[in-house]
Formats: structure tokens, C-alpha cells, sequence
């Protein structure tokens, strides 16, 4: 899952966060629960036809301005 090179770096102090929330919802690791909640978020995309949905639908949920 996170193995093949890909890396992404985050503060220790929300790792330590991701992993407290994995363990307690019973995800087999904090990779597979970073995993879900990108695709759950993504999937907010999968309709969108073009970028300017995209823009649009990230500014209706306060992502950017």
C-alpha cells in the first residue's frame, strides 16, 4: 500500500492522531485508514466534469476560497 516509494510527509504530532483514531476505529494500520479517507474524499470528485466543477465543489466545502 504505502511500500511502493510513494511518500508523504506529515508532523508528528497528526501522525500520532491518525494512529490513536486508526487503532480505536479498527483499522488493521494507520496506512489503511489514510487510504479510506482519501478515497472518501475523493469520490466527492468522481462526478465533477471539468475542473472548474472541481474548483467549485472544493470552494462549497471550504477548501479554498
Amino acid at each position: 500500500m504505502f511500500g511502493g516509494g510513494n511518500k508523504i510527509k506529515l508532523e508528528a504530532d497528526l501522525l500520532d492522531r491518525i494512529k490513536k483514531v486508526a487503532d480505536v476505529a479498527g483499522y488493521a494500520s494507520h496506512e489503511e485508514f489514510i487510504v479510506h479517507i482519501l478515497e472518501k474524499e475523493l469520490a466527492q470528485f468522481a462526478e465533477a466534469g471539468s475542473d472548474e466543477d472541481i474548483v467549485e465543489k472544493l470552494k462549497g466545502l471550504g477548501y479554498i476560497s
